[in-house]
């Protein structure tokens, strides 16, 4: 049963909060920026209104998870720390003396009220709509950019990641303590998986006997590492595996297993759109979908910012027709123009623009060039560049002394050049202009805010297993960033 109106507490110890808590303390400033009652209103439907227990208040389970991403605590952590942080308490709408949730309940919310609750889009909403009203956005550019996070599965062995776990909570006593060293169970060198279990089991044993270790907040984490990667072993005889988990590439030579965080932000450095989308998929894919979110959130948006991932054909006609600039520079390929390759000689031939034929070494002219279809993918859609296809006579090709260099076992020479289209040569005009280079500049600005998602709201790694998970997290860490940059750009 859910209360269908507000509760009113009173208590004698209430006035600790004033005493005790500053003006400008970071959960203070965000209760007093944002009216959390949406939160209620999105979720009741949820909930049973006139039967069953009552349930735990809707808004301070969420705001239990904000704390979670501002601190980066895990669920027992974030219970535990509103035990005694008053501060925590007065942002959850609980008295000094009320006593904290059950940490599981956190894990219920999510999975059963905020099931199928578009959080990410409103959440982004409610924060650009309170930066609009408070004058915050004043520009009309957005940087568009993506963010990759881990999986929170491990692609290595078992017996790996136990090790990895075991060590590392070993590592943490020693320096805390180099006592212990030698009172620890000694490390397992057996490459068995069932010794190595065994071994982790003893330590886990050992560390609940001592208090002093068990209790201790430096070692919280690691102990809840090591005890749920003993669970998956036992269970499964594997460590858990993220079936929506994606391999991506951050370049060439490097991949990671995990998702994207696909991100609009207007230079003031507000988050007015984002998708999330397994780790496979391609950036400037998604640019349509953040574009439209951008103007759906109240933001009116003339130019984009962004990678050469963001230039694409689709991407520059659906700007052109919104008269939106585009800062994002072109493939070389289209801006260096391309010629398909048959020789090492390919690079001796020249055009002659009078005469509209290309040259070879020989000086013979080719015929007239003609237009075909590119289809050097084999994914053909109506974006495809056309080329014009520059051929020399068979006859003329038999007799030339450098046939063999030049074509070897091929019957004539050919070569292809690839036609910009309109939109490529008006992108490629505008991308040598100082207007260009001076909007360029603002890139730097989204690197920086997907480096605090990460180094500061733990945004490197996935909490949970699952896309729906990653869209969760992402929703409340964005939400998150968006309220501390309104608040500091108040001045508050």
């Amino acid at each position: 049963m859910l209360d269908t109106q507000g509760e009113i507490k009173f208590s004698e110890y209430a006035v600790l909060y004033d005493m005790l808590i500053p003006a400008d303390n970071k959960y203070r400033l965000i209760d007093e920026l944002i009216d959390f009652s949406f939160i209620y209103d999105e979720l009741k439907d949820k909930y049973c209104l006139d039967n069953g227990r009552k349930a735990a208040n809707p808004i301070m389970l969420f705001k239990y998870l904000m704390i979670k991403v501002i601190d980066n605590l895990s669920d027992v952590d974030v219970v535990e720390h509103s035990r005694y942080d008053l501060s925590y308490k007065r942002f959850l709408g609980l008295m000094p003396e009320d006593d904290v949730i059950d940490p599981s309940l956190l894990t219920k919310f999510r999975r059963q009220r905020l099931k199928d609750v578009s959080l990410l889009d409103l959440l982004i909403s409610k924060t650009v709509g309170i930066a609009i009203k408070k004058g915050i956005i004043n520009s009309k550019s957005i940087i568009v950019d993506a963010t990759h996070t881990i999986s929170r599965a491990n692609p290595i062995s078992p017996i790996d990641v136990l090790k990895h776990r075991s060590r590392t909570l070993r590592n943490k006593i020693k320096e805390w303590d180099s006592h212990y060293e030698n009172q620890m169970p000694s490390s397992n060198h057996n490459n068995t998986l069932k010794d190595e279990l065994t071994n982790c089991e003893e330590l886990i044993k050992f560390v609940s006997s001592d208090p002093m270790l068990f209790n201790n907040p430096a070692f919280k984490e690691n102990i809840n590492y090591l005890e749920e990667a003993i669970d998956d072993v036992r269970s499964h005889n594997s460590i858990s595996h993220d079936k929506d988990a994606k391999t991506g590439h951050k370049s060439a030579e490097t991949s990671f297993l995990g998702y994207k965080t696909h991100i609009a932000m207007t230079p003031e450095r507000i988050i007015t759109a984002a998708t999330i989308t397994t780790g496979e998929k391609a950036d400037g894919k998604q640019l349509p979908s953040l574009l439209k979110k951008t103007e759906d959130n109240g933001v009116k948006v003339d130019t984009i910012i962004g990678d050469a991932a963001y230039s694409g054909r689709e991407n520059l006609e659906i700007a052109n027709k919104k008269e939106i600039a585009v800062v994002a520079k072109l493939n070389p390929v289209i801006t260096q123009g391309h010629k398909t390759k048959t020789s090492a000689m390919d690079d001796m031939f020249s055009y002659n623009k009078d005469a509209d034929r290309y040259v070879c070494p020989m000086g013979v002219l080719s015929a007239k060039g003609h237009e075909r279809e590119y289809h050097n993918n084999k994914y053909h859609n109506k974006y495809h560049n056309k080329t014009l296809r520059y051929r020399w006579s068979y006859r003329k090709c038999t007799i030339c002394k450098l046939r063999n260099e030049c074509i070897g076992e091929l019957a004539s020479k050919s070569i292809e050049i690839r036609i910009l289209s309109d939109e490529h040569k008006k992108q490629i005009e505008f991308q040598n202009s100082c207007e260009f280079r001076r909007l360029s500049k603002e890139r730097y600005k989204i690197e920086a805010k997907n480096a605090e998602l990460k180094n500061v709201h733990g945004y490197r790694r996935a909490e949970s297993y699952g896309l729906s998970a990653m869209e969760m997290q992402g929703a409340m860490t964005l939400f998150v960033v968006n309220l501390k940059r309104i608040i500091k750009l108040t001045g508050k």
